[in-house]
């Protein structure tokens, strides 16, 4: 099982940089953050953009993998992704990773769109992938679409190598994953009941499986992400080392890869403590 950690953009830099270098000597896979104009979790908090921030976590690191969790429509054109994306593969070294998701629609209605449907909020997502996608391999690209669309759209220096890692939580997103992902990434179903959590995530498996139809795909799960009971409002996965490591147990016995938590804040959302950070970290390579 690989671990990964979140960690949020409310820091300025000079206090989170040092954060970023201790994920790397701690051991952790993959580090990843927030992109948003405005988190719902943290309204009134100072917030930066993840692109920038992860360009300088590439800068003040060396080996640890670096992602966006996620990245999407709500606020960024598949083609200015791609190119960001482009930027950050080659900042990182090849250690980027791209995730993408339907994401909430704060930083939509912030920028003045008129509200969507849960469905055209995911219709929106997979034609912005699907563009991500012949931007990925095509050069010159040409596309009409309801939502995004390009004219001769250059994509020079050429393949892109970065993960896609698409989110889906519902049978059809999980699907979709399967069919146009280079890894997989769920919170799970919410709900204040870790068996209810657990049997969702075993179910959004099962479909992923039957999509995939034997190929293997690696499955990423927020650890923290579960409604109120690991979320902003319950139990965080670092509420305890022994939590923490039963869960990822639980979860790799699923079928999943790799399991991401969250950098402990002093108050919610994500409350924990940095020692109970320090003792996973001890763990990490038993896991």
């Amino acid at each position: 099982m690989r671990i990964g950690i979140t960690l949020l953009t409310d820091l300025p830099w000079a206090e989170a940089a040092p954060r970023w270098r201790a994920a790397e000597e701690m051991g952790f896979a993959h580090a990843w953050t927030y992109d948003h104009l405005v988190w719902g979790g943290l309204p009134d908090s100072p917030w930066r953009s993840g692109i920038p921030v992860l360009a300088a976590a590439a800068a003040t690191t060396s080996r640890i993998g670096l992602g966006t969790l996620v990245a999407s429509p709500n606020l960024r054109h598949p083609y200015l992704l791609h190119r960001d994306a482009q930027a950050l593969e080659d900042l990182s070294d090849g250690r980027f990773i791209l995730g993408v998701g339907t994401g909430g629609d704060l930083d939509s209605r912030v920028l003045g769109e008129v509200p969507l449907s849960v469905r055209e909020r995911v219709d929106r997502f997979q034609e912005s992938v699907d563009l991500l996608v012949r931007l990925r391999e095509d050069d010159h690209v040409d596309s009409e679409g309801r939502w995004f669309s390009v004219a001769g759209a250059r994509t020079l220096p050429g393949l892109v190598r970065t993960p896609l890692v698409v989110a889906g939580n519902g049978p059809r997103s999980v699907r979709y994953a399967a069919r146009v992902g280079d890894g997989w990434v769920t919170t799970g179903p919410a709900t204040d009941s870790l068996e209810d959590w657990l049997a969702g995530l075993a179910e959004s498996s099962r479909v992923l499986d039957e999509a995939l139809d034997g190929r293997s795909l690696p499955r990423y799960v927020l650890l923290d992400s579960a409604g109120t009971l690991h979320g902003s409002a319950g139990r965080t996965a670092l509420s305890s080392a022994a939590f923490f490591t039963d869960l990822v147990g639980r979860v790799g016995e699923l079928g999943f890869t790799d399991a991401v938590t969250h950098w402990p804040r002093p108050t919610a959302p994500y409350a924990a403590s940095e020692r109970v950070l320090e003792e996973v970290a001890a763990l990490l390579p038993r896991l």
